[in-house]
């Protein structure tokens, strides 16, 4: 009987020592408190979100100051829009027949002179802006507001057709259009071609010399000019080849756009720029969307943001552009070389481009058989 009890002692002690040894299986695992559980997932910081991809603008531009237009407006326009700004260069008849072309082209904003984005809005080719969504539009020129129509994009700059003399070389003061007809000049002077921007104010001069309105009667102004050819010693395409005529010697009066005569006028100290009795001319260079933009109030935020004060004043404290911005406070070394402040602006003399692009194909056959050279 001692030894049965024995023995039983021994197998309940040996039982008990391998049930303490046994791994716990899933069952026997300590329960989770779900609650707990849930407001400790609620207080742990969540995973920071990936900032989204900067929505791509392609702008149609000229290419000029990129470097500055870079520090100016594209790289605090993409930080403040998360935006990626894409440059598409060239001359305006090229660009603009690229969107011609492309029935599905990837230009959003393009930037022409007025002359082709009158074109350009009569054939359908821009988008309308919401003008609600460019408040800046308030604070420019009246006459910047709307070049090609109240649907379409401003003037986000301006500039004047005028006359560039070398002082040192004529014996009297150039005030008036009709100067470019003196004798002295004989062999000394170049007019911009008549596909420039700057081409057809030429031909509105020689028509209001002789009285006539050349739209009406291209006859009578083309005579005006057949009388100017003994003057010319070419006929440019390009400023910097008026620059390098100045430059060289070739020439000492020039009709040209105003932004060429900072290059002239430090190559030859005794250069002068001249508004004609008669007025210069003005000129827009417009910002518009390209019909069919897929990123049309991304393209309207970019706008707004050109016509900004801040930037206005910092293109033109930079020189690349006139202000079009009536906040703009230039001192009088600050505005040297540009269009700038409200009574010179007001004496300028507008172009009826929608007259010129109707006369367009007539006034370039007359002007390359009886002008150009």
């Amino acid at each position: 009987m001692k030894k049965f009890l024995i023995l039983m002692m021994t197998v309940c002690m040996m039982t008990f020592l391998l049930a303490g040894c046994t791994p716990k299986s899933e069952d026997t695992a300590p329960a989770v408190n779900e609650d707990a559980s849930a407001e400790a997932s609620e207080e742990a910081p969540a995973t920071e979100e990936v900032g989204s991809e900067p929505v791509e603008l392609v702008v149609s531009t000229w290419g000029y100051n990129e470097d500055l237009l870079r520090k100016n407006v594209f790289e605090p326009f993409e930080k403040e829009f998360n935006a990626k700004i894409v440059l598409e260069t060239g001359n305006n008849s090229d660009r603009l027949n690229k969107i011609r072309v492309m029935e599905n082209s990837s230009v959003d904003v393009i930037f022409l002179a007025e002359s082709f984005s009158m074109e350009a809005a009569e054939e359908g080719l821009f988008e309308k802006i919401d003008r609600n969504n460019i408040p800046n539009l308030a604070n420019i020129y009246d006459i910047a507001q709307s070049p090609n129509g109240a649907d379409y994009g401003p003037a986000y700059t301006l500039n004047r057709t005028g006359i560039i003399y070398d002082s040192a070389m004529v014996d009297h003061e150039v005030t008036s259009w009709s100067d470019l007809w003196r004798p002295e000049f004989e062999n000394n002077m170049s007019i911009p071609e008549i596909t420039t921007t700057a081409g057809p104010p030429v031909v509105i001069v020689a028509g209001n010399l002789v009285g006539v309105n050349p739209f009406d009667n291209s006859d009578d102004a083309f005579a005006k000019l057949v009388a100017l050819k003994p003057n010319l010693v070419k006929t440019y395409s390009r400023s910097s080849e008026l620059v390098n005529m100045f430059t060289q010697g070739e020439i000492i009066i020039g009709v040209a756009q105003d932004f060429a005569f900072g290059s002239i006028k430090e190559a030859v100290p005794t250069a002068e720029w001249v508004n004609p009795e008669e007025g210069a001319f003005v000129n827009f260079n417009t910002i518009n969307i390209v019909k069919g933009s897929d990123n049309k109030e991304l393209a309207e935020d970019l706008i707004n943001f050109w016509l900004s004060d801040e930037v206005q004043l910092a293109n033109a404290l930079d020189k690349i552009d006139s202000p079009v911005s009536v906040n703009v406070d230039l001192d009088e070394e600050q505005a040297a070389g540009l269009t700038y402040g409200q009574e010179l602006i007001s004496a300028l003399k507008p172009i009826d481009w929608s007259g010129v692009n109707a006369a367009k194909a007539e006034w370039i056959d007359k002007w390359n058989r009886e002008v150009s050279n």
